[in-house]
């Protein structure tokens, strides 16, 4: 079999089935583990698939084009919490800060203490892991629910984010590249996030090495918004010390 038509029989697998392991390709095509992750490599470059530890799941076609939200978590998991712990120590008590529905600022809810803070989102994970915290206002905006990432997204969403100033913005997305700058897999999450930033202070993107150099289906800002940049230490820092502003501050995890 020729490797585009394995390229493309691999694609509609996981299409079909949503996720597949990495050794049941490998059987399946008589070829070697090794083989079926160089293909996973490559069509996840296309934004064919999502590669997981371990095999790939689907990028879904539909108006939500996203992961579900329990395969991103185990995605690069150490890493993107490696980032979060580093995350908290810029939130300061009486700040008022957004979290997008991205899963690393899901664990930055996770590690946040209960102290004065009112906190903007669109995720009702983070509002979920937030309810218990006294001292923590949470407000959500209003919207469409995606039942692929628990969020609410569409226009309603974005007007509500209109009435909002805040101090300091956390957000994560699926690509930053020199010059796509940064994007998201996903329109509508895309929309909400460029309304965040607008309306706030201080811009501070979280990102695992996975992301770093990678474009993405749907185009955020540009990278010259950015007031800082939290990465983990499997990062490229020399990349990304090339390409943004001298203001941005680069944070290792």
């Amino acid at each position: 079999m020729l490797v585009p038509e394995r390229h493309k029989k691999i694609v509609q697998i996981i299409n079909d089935k949503k996720n597949v392991r990495v050794n049941e390709l490998s059987k399946l095509f008589a070829v070697t583990e090794e083989t079926i992750r160089r293909d996973l490599e490559k069509l996840e470059a296309k934004n064919k698939l999502q590669r997981t530890h371990g095999g790939a799941v689907a990028m879904d076609d539909s108006d939500d084009d996203e992961i579900p939200f329990n395969d991103r978590q185990v995605l690069n998991r150490n890493e993107k919490m490696d980032v979060a712990k580093v995350a908290v120590s810029y939130i300061e008590d009486q700040d008022i800060i957004f979290l997008d529905a991205s899963t690393t600022t899901l664990y930055l809810a996770k590690l946040l203490p209960n102290m004065e803070l009112t906190v903007l989102t669109n995720s009702l994970l983070v509002a979920s892991e937030l309810a218990n915290r006294s001292k923590i206002q949470v407000i959500m905006t209003g919207g469409t629910l995606s039942k692929t990432s628990l969020s609410l997204v569409g226009p309603t969403a974005v007007r509500s984010i209109e009435h909002f100033y805040v101090d300091k913005v956390f957000f994560s997305c699926k690509g930053f590249h020199k010059d796509w700058g940064i994007s998201d897999s996903n329109e509508q999450q895309a929309n909400v996030k460029r309304e965040m930033i607008k309306m706030s202070e201080q811009v501070i993107l979280l990102l695992d090495f996975s992301k770093i150099n990678q474009k993405s289906f749907a185009y955020i800002e540009d990278k010259s918004v950015l007031d800082c940049l939290i990465v983990d230490q499997r990062a490229d820092v020399d990349y990304l010390q090339s390409i943004v502003d001298e203001r941005t501050k680069i944070i290792i995890g």
